[in-house]
């Protein structure tokens, strides 16, 4: 985030660097639980707050894991073994072939202030899953999904390609997209 703030000269501050607690993430969408985020940490500091909630919403499941992405990688963070639970749940479904394996990633974002105003923003990018994960750049589940229109997963893609916005880059990613969205409406 703070590379994506950096060319509208904005400097960024972690709730953590701030000694800010987590509030918990109760909202059942990505939207709800990026506003909690905002809404506390401004709160908590009296400033304008920034915060997001992203992950992988797989169609052949329900769009799980959705919300719970991160859990799914457990408390040890092991998105390796999140991965594997992506394509042992598509195989238990019959979902082998790519037409049912289809998949987008969403990134919700909001700026909250301490007078209670909110901006919120969505991006979103459709793409498949691939198995055997491929590349071992991004994080995440990045290394099984494919973006439509692309011949290499997001963990092959450098972060430029992938989040680089315009002009130096294409704004691929969800976080990508729904901060120009923000950007537009907000930095402009």
């Amino acid at each position: 985030m703070r590379e994506l703030l950096a060319p509208h000269k904005i400097d960024a501050i972690s709730a953590g660097e701030m000694g800010l607690s987590e509030p918990e993430e109760t909202g059942t969408t990505f939207r709800e639980n990026a506003r909690i985020k905002a809404e506390a940490a401004a709160k908590a500091s009296g400033l304008p707050a920034f915060a997001d909630d992203s992950g992988l919403a797989v169609d052949a499941l329900d769009g799980a894991p959705g919300i719970h992405s991160a859990r799914w990688a457990g408390s040890d963070k092991n998105f390796r073994r999140a991965m594997e639970t992506v394509e042992e749940k598509l195989r238990e479904r019959g979902a082998t072939n790519p037409a049912q394996r289809g998949a987008h990633f969403v990134s919700a974002l909001c700026i909250a202030w301490p007078d209670g105003h909110l901006e919120e923003f969505e991006g979103r990018v459709d793409g498949k899953i691939v198995w055997p994960p491929r590349g071992d750049k991004g994080f995440g589940y990045d290394p099984i999904f494919l973006p439509n229109g692309h011949g290499r997963t997001f963990g092959e893609m450098p972060g430029e390609e992938k989040h680089g916005l315009p002009p130096k880059g294409k704004g691929l990613s969800h976080r990508a997209r729904a901060f120009l969205k923000l950007a537009e409406a907000c930095l402009a």
